[in-house]
């Protein structure tokens, strides 16, 4: 007996190239390309196991030889907007040092705006420990903890000194 792998999302556009949606089979390649950046405190820790169970929210960059070089995940939150708002929240966002500066992030971001507004998602957020330059050429702007989803927010921590941003989407 075989067991089906949950269907994925396609991209909402082919101007991302290299881009898709991850499955659980990518959870291990998640993980790996995520160690790194959760080694020096740029990514919260997670285990193997989320990358698992929250595969279905990730995108994934791959090279052409199928090598991933980048993900980036989604996280809806109804409920916790403004009447008639959908937020979500943009996490896990990391691209291989080696692959940085080619427009890897740029398509990841791009691939999961597309998605978030074909979803009805009306707000994304992201907080980040540095500068937020990629945030702000995508269309991101900075904001405070309290427009952003209230459970979201709580669980950042203040002693890593994160910036919020926001995009409408």
């Amino acid at each position: 007996m075989t067991t089906a792998l949950p269907r994925q999302r396609p991209c909402p556009a082919r101007a991302f190239d290299g881009v898709r949606t991850a499955s659980p089979a990518d959870a291990a390649a998640l993980h790996a390309l995520s160690e790194p950046f959760m080694r020096s405190g740029a990514l919260r820790r997670r285990s193997p196991g989320l990358y698992v169970a929250a595969a279905a929210q990730f995108f994934v960059a791959e090279d052409a030889d199928g090598v991933m070089e980048g993900c980036v995940a989604l996280r809806v939150h109804p409920g916790e907007g403004a009447p008639g708002a959908l937020p979500a929240v943009l996490h896990n966002f990391c691209v291989r040092p080696d692959r940085q500066r080619r427009g890897v992030g740029s398509r990841l971001l791009s691939a999961l705006l597309a998605d978030a507004a074909a979803r009805s998602v009306t707000e994304v957020f992201a907080a980040t420990t540095g500068g937020g330059e990629s945030f702000v050429r995508a269309g991101f702007r900075e904001t405070g903890a309290a427009r952003a989803p209230r459970a979201w927010a709580a669980a950042l921590d203040p002693a890593r000194g994160s910036r919020i941003f926001v995009r409408v989407v």
